[in-house]
This record gives C-alpha cells, sequence and structure tokens, in this order.
C-alpha cells in the first residue's frame, strides 16, 4: 500500500494504549506481504519476520514502532448525562477543550469537551489552569439513555481525521507513533529488493504511551542481537531552539545520548552518510523514553538505537510529520541491515 494511505488508514483508526485491538488486520495486511511469518503474541504486539539470506544463524534485528496513541477513559457518568473522564498516557489539558470526541462503547457516540464558561468564572479561577476534573463530555443523552451504551472504563479519542497540508505535510492525531510503522513497512519495500543476512522483526508494539510493556516483552521474546526504536522527535516550531528539536523535511533524527550503542550509532550515521540519506543529530543524554529503553534492559541487555521521524505539536491532535521523512527512515532502516553481517556483528557490538 502507498505509504499516504497506510498512514490514513492508521491515524483515523483508534487504539488507545491497551485498546489497540482495531489496528491490528490493518497493519498484517500490509506487513505480511514482505513478512516470511507474521504473529501477534499474548500481549497484542504484531511482531513480523523477513528472514535473511542464510538458513540458520543470521543476525537478529529488531525494528519496533508503537501503534497505540494516547487518549481519554469514562471515569464517571453523572446523573445529568455529563461524562467524567481521565486520560491514557500524556495529555495536556490545554490541547482538549472544546475538542470533538468520539466515546468507544458499545455503539461509538460523538460528543464534545467542554467546561464552566469564562463569562461565569470568577477571578480566582480565570488565573488558574484549567484541569481535566474541570471538564465534562456532553454527547446529548441523559443517564438513563446513556447507560445503554457507555460504561466506566470506556475509551475515548479526539475525532480527528488525517489532514493533507502543503509540502509533503500531513497532520491529525495518532502520528506519534503510526508515522513510525509507515517506516517500518517502507523499509520492509527496500529489504525486499535485496538479499540482506540478518533476520529482521518488525514489531508494532502495544502500551507505550503507558509503561512500554509490549516492547518488554517482545524483546525477551525475540532476544535480537540490535534493537532498533523507531519514534518520533520533536519538530522545530519557532519557540524552540535547534538542540532540542529536529527539522521536518530534513530526515530522520539519529539519537545521541548515554542509552545508545556509540559503536553501532556511529555505523547508522556512516550509512547515512555513504548512501546520502538525509539526517540529523538528536541528543538524548538520558532514558530515552522510547521502546529503546525496554529493549535495552531487556535479558542481559540488548545494544539499542533510536532513530526518530520529526514531528510538530507531540501529543495533540494535531501532530504535523512530512512523508519524505517517513520514507527516508525506512531506506535508512534497509541499508544499514543490509550492511550487517556474521562477520562485522561482534565487532560492532564492542565498546
Amino acid at each position: 500500500m502507498e505509504s499516504k494511505k497506510f498512514l490514513e488508514l492508521l491515524c483515523n483508526s483508534n487504539g488507545v494504549s491497551g485498546y489497540e485491538d482495531n489496528l491490528k488486520n490493518i497493519i498484517i495486511d500490509n506487513f505480511k506481504t514482505y513478512c516470511d511469518d507474521i504473529e501477534v503474541d499474548k500481549l497484542g504486539n504484531i511482531i513480523g519476520l523477513k528472514k535473511g539470506a542464510s538458513a540458520e544463524n543470521n543476525p537478529k534485528i529488531m525494528l519496533a514502532a508503537h501503534m497505540d496513541e494516547i487518549g481519554l477513559m469514562v471515569k464517571d457518568i453523572e446523573e445529568n448525562g455529563f461524562l467524567r473522564f481521565t486520560n491514557i498516557g500524556g495529555i495536556d489539558p490545554r490541547t482538549i477543550l472544546g475538542q470533538e470526541v468520539i466515546v468507544h462503547g458499545k455503539k461509538d457516540l460523538f460528543g464534545v469537551i467542554g467546561s464552566k464558561p469564562p463569562h461565569l468564572q470568577d477571578e480566582e479561577e480565570r488565573d488558574k489552569a484549567i484541569t481535566i476534573e474541570d471538564m465534562i463530555i456532553d454527547v446529548g443523552f441523559p443517564k438513563d439513555k446513556l447507560e445503554k451504551f457507555i460504561s466506566v472504563g470506556d475509551t475515548i479519542t479526539i475525532n480527528r481525521r488525517l489532514l493533507n497540508l502543503k509540502n509533503d505535510r500531513m497532520a491529525g492525531k495518532a502520528l506519534d507513533d503510526r508515522a513510525g510503522i509507515v517506516s517500518l513497512l517502507e523499509c520492509l519495500k527496500e529489504l525486499h529488493k535485496t538479499n540482506h543476512e540478518p533476520d529482521v522483526y518488525v514489531v508494532a508494539t502495544v502500551q507505550e504511551e503507558v509503561g512500554m510493556a509490549g516492547a518488554f516483552t517482545s524483546s525477551y521474546k525475540i532476544n535480537p542481537d540490535i534493537g532498533i526504536a523507531v519514534d518520533v522527535g520533536f519538530g522545530t516550531t519557532p519557540e524552540l531552539n535547534n538542540s532540542n528539536s529536529i527539522e521536518l523535511g530534513k530526515g530522520a533524527g539519529i539519537t545521541l545520548g548515554g542509552n545508545i550503542h556509540p559503536t553501532l550509532r556511529e555505523k547508522l550515521i556512516c550509512i547515512a552518510n555513504e548512501y546520502n540519506i538525509s539526517h540529523q543529530l538528536e541528543i538524548t543524554p538520558g532514558a530515552t523514553g522510547t521502546d529503546a529503553r525496554a529493549m535495552q534492559i531487556t535479558r542481559e541487555g540488548i545494544p539499542s538505537l533510536v532513530i526518530s521521524i520529526p514531528l510538530r505539536y507531540m501529543h495533540t491532535s494535531v501532530e504535523v510529520v512530512d512523508i519524505v521523512d517517513i520514507k527516508n527512515t525506512g531506506k535508512l532502516l534497509a541499508f544499514f541491515i543490509n550492511a550487517i553481517s556474521n562477520e562485522n556483528l561482534e565487532g560492532l557490538l564492542c565498546y
């Protein structure tokens, strides 16, 4: 499937952390063409295997991108029919007030997020930041009718369709990290043209936004020689400087930091330069907050890398990416994999 169409299908679907089931068939249908084997594990991770050229003893490389998205959950149904809710994953309350939402119960219901009008707030209230506890969701039903469709614990997502902007840019919800899923497909397409030596495991992980559970379990199962997390990085906007952001349209960010294997990172940069693949450097001195953290400390430790797709307005419903960055990320992954063999693996994994 063409990258934009695949991304559109993913982002227009709903899959809050722990509830990613709606995405399963879309991902499997696109991965299976290029994989020798594909499975869904007990936690819900989708694990595709593209076997290397040799019959056995191939290096194992795991590529992980998470398919879950941040969202909301019903925590109470008030007598007047309004819903109280909480967050799943990191949500800035300032970004959700006034948004249209979908409540995913026995039947999907549209609603809106509202709060006390500013006209009726006293001076003290106007000076305070609004919180999720101050907000309600209005679906238009009284409680007795609402309870036929909605229960405490039902998930809620922002009602947002992926939007095409100018200059190969796209905006919408859940691009963190469904852009990464698309880059895995682009990598598989590139690898399909080559005789790569490593066995490549492409993993669409679950529950990254609430603790990276999917990456922990899938890494333990696969036990790869090299783990690579493909996630998103903070795209440059006017209020950010170059030291803590990466530019859209200039390629993936290759992460440097204490959690990144230095020799593998040098090899990745070398490959990008050798094949003239656009890339940037991203500085993350501590834990990356990505699936790489889970991979790195699984079993006896897995040498890990992070590749970040530039993304603006992270954890909002109007995240923005450049489709060319996504394609170049897939290309970089494929060229790196083709450069790994049994002959050079041990040297690359040494410090």
